[in-house]
């Protein structure tokens, strides 16, 4: 099949790829939950009814995820909206897996920083605010649940600014917050969003739309209150910077929004605002400083995360791949960068929460599931012609390490399956000893949890966690294994590459000292 130019175009165009990025408990999976319902429950009457079974619509598909209320795996929703085509990416808010969203930071093309109106700017959100700076991607900002007490909101842009470096420039502003939450204001069309509290029955909270100077506006608020948000109203059109396009697709400025995900007011203010903000593919950064045009007439993606079991019904491995150029069909046939080999493309699937359907036709700026069978690894180039040379995707060295052994003797070939495969995910990088057993390396001690839980729920391997004395790790050369002392440990990783395990930084450092012409790598070095 072949596909027109100016189609090729035009579906870019009404592409956006976006990720949202949070600390955890600020309403992130809420608000995923509340955009995927736009983009699936809308009657024509432009009435939102909630459904009973739109539950399974929820991005936090695996069972510790349900059960402690947490993300901990990033999930890739497709979804379409207003003519728009949408493929979003809840990320990990969890500090423990912030290396499967700096992943997936890679693949979209615009971020949705989501902060908690009484809480701010907090640890986690300065980390991957500083990973999309790193990148250029541009940042939206909402700030969620001002119907809980929350901070004045002059506040929390000062905040923004002077912890994060990044200029604020409102597209609403509240109506007051908490019990006193009434409302939002568009500054952009002068229109006020009043909210009317209701409890159940219906999905989008009821509004009404008037004037700054509308009397029965100024009849629900209390005259102190309606005083307060007229003079902020009034300064944040007068003071506070216009917003700059050029500016914000740099990461130099931030629109921000006020609502609340759990209402669901503001948020169709906000996607609205939000679509026409967000930029198309623009192509996607190469090794050389240059960008790859997503019209090239060659295919082109790269895998940036795999997943084991997300359905128990399919029992299958998928490989998340960004398409960067070309046009993706069903079953076509390209080229594995890492192996060199050819691999057809016969199985594509897109997602809505756990549903997922066949994809037979998909563009630049869509992320698609491709079933894995083994051959894909996260980082591999996918490509039609030849191969663009994307950033390497990078690998971090662990920082703590436990031992993983089988308590079941009966289950050893579920438990080595499981290892295997939950591997392949990146997110627990698993090495082995001299005598093959599984070492888990990680950042954050909850990846330990989920690796043990899901080796239990999803292959039926029971096993215990050994934690090890071990704080730092480094990659070394094989002719370097001589160097080091009983102090400390040399494992192999997946690949076969020698990893030394070191007690302490302070351990680590007086190696480097000691032993200044023997090299420690934080990141798998090339081959010798």
């Amino acid at each position: 099949m072949t596909v027109a130019r100016t189609t090729i175009e035009s579906e870019v165009k009404r592409r956006r790829a976006f990720a949202i990025i949070a600390h955890p408990d600020a309403g992130k999976t809420t608000l995923t939950e509340k955009l995927l319902l736009y983009g699936g429950a809308i009657q024509l009457a432009g009435h939102v009814r909630a459904r009973r079974d739109r539950r399974k619509t929820r991005s936090d598909w695996m069972k510790l995820e349900q059960e402690r209320g947490i993300s901990v795996s990033t999930a890739a929703l497709n979804f379409e909206y207003d003519g728009y085509y949408l493929n979003l990416l809840d990320t990990p808010g969890h500090e423990d897996f912030s290396e499967d969203t700096y992943r997936t930071l890679m693949a979209v093309d615009a971020a949705v920083m989501l902060l908690d109106a009484a809480r701010g700017v907090e640890p986690q959100t300065i980390k991957l605010f500083h990973v999309c700076r790193e990148r250029q991607i541009p940042i939206v900002t909402f700030i969620n649940k001002m119907d809980m007490p929350a901070k004045d909101p002059f506040s929390v842009l000062d905040e923004i600014e002077k912890v994060l470096g990044i200029t604020c420039s409102p597209r609403l502003w509240p109506m007051g917050s908490g019990p006193d939450f009434k409302g939002l204001f568009d500054l952009e069309s002068g229109q006020v969003h009043r909210f009317e509290r209701v409890t159940g029955g219906t999905f989008r909270a009821p509004e009404k739309t008037g004037g700054l100077d509308d009397p029965e506006l100024q009849s629900i608020m209390d005259p102190e209150l309606y005083r307060v948000f007229r003079e902020g109203a009034e300064l944040v059109r007068e003071a506070l910077p216009a917003f700059d396009p050029g500016l914000f697709r740099a990461g130099n400025i931030t629109p921000v929004f006020f609502g609340s995900a759990v209402t669901n007011f503001g948020v169709q203010l906000f996607l609205d605002h939000f679509l026409k903000l967000c930029p198309p593919p623009s192509g996607m950064r190469l090794t050389d400083g240059t960008r790859l045009d997503p019209t090239d007439d060659h295919f082109s993606g790269f895998i940036f995360k795999l997943q084991a079991n997300m359905n128990k019904q399919h029992r299958d491995r998928v490989a998340f791949l960004r398409i960067t150029s070309g046009v993706f069909e069903r079953g076509m046939t390209v080229t594995n960068s890492r192996l060199d080999k050819p691999v057809k493309l016969s199985s594509p699937v897109a997602f809505f929460g756990q549903e997922r359907q066949t994809v037979d036709v998909a563009y630049p700026g869509d992320i698609i599931g491709l079933i894995n069978p083994g051959v894909y690894q996260i980082g591999d180039v996918l490509a039609s012609g030849p191969v663009p040379a994307f950033t390497p995707i990078p690998r971090f060295a662990p920082e703590m390490f436990a031992r993983l052994v089988a308590t079941d003797t009966g289950r050893l070939k579920a438990f080595r399956k499981g290892v295997e495969q939950l591997s392949e995910e990146g997110v627990v990088q698993v090495f082995t000893t001299e005598d093959g057993s599984p070492v888990l390396g990680a950042v954050g001690t909850l990846q330990f949890d989920v690796f043990r839980s899901r080796l239990e729920d999803e292959y039926g391997a029971p096993c215990r966690l050994e934690v090890m004395p071990f704080e730092c790790s480094r990659w070394i050369r094989e002719s370097d294994r001589g160097a080091f002392s009983s102090y400390d440990r040399i494992v192999k990783d997946q690949e076969g590459r020698p990893v030394v395990l070191f007690k302490s930084e302070y351990r680590m450092q007086s190696f480097v000292q000691s032993k200044p012409d023997v090299p420690l790598f934080e990141h798998p070095p090339a081959s010798e």
